[in-house]
């Protein structure tokens, strides 16, 4: 049950850690937007393969998914960040 709650904490840790990211890293997010989107696509792929997958030698198939989920939404909240808010009239 507490390692379901921890689970929750980082993964909601998530967002600060990728606005705060954002906020640090201007310039290199410009430059690096199609590659986080990139790395996203490529965990969330390896997060399913590790959760559909009977892996007899993988013992910590959750810890794995939760950290892969930790990088897809850090890589997601960064490029959300990065982009210019609309000005409202």
């Amino acid at each position: 049950m507490i390692s379901i709650i921890f689970y929750f904490i980082i993964i909601a840790l998530a967002f600060p850690s990728g606005i705060v990211l954002a906020k640090l890293c201007k310039d290199e997010i410009k430059n690096w937007r199609k590659r986080l989107l990139l790395m996203s696509v490529i965990s969330l792929i390896i997060a399913i393969i590790v959760y559909y997958f009977n892996f007899e030698i993988l013992e910590y198939k959750i810890p794995i998914i939760v950290g892969l989920f930790f990088i897809i939404i850090n890589c997601i909240v960064i490029v959300w960040r990065s982009y210019p808010r609309l000005k409202k009239n």
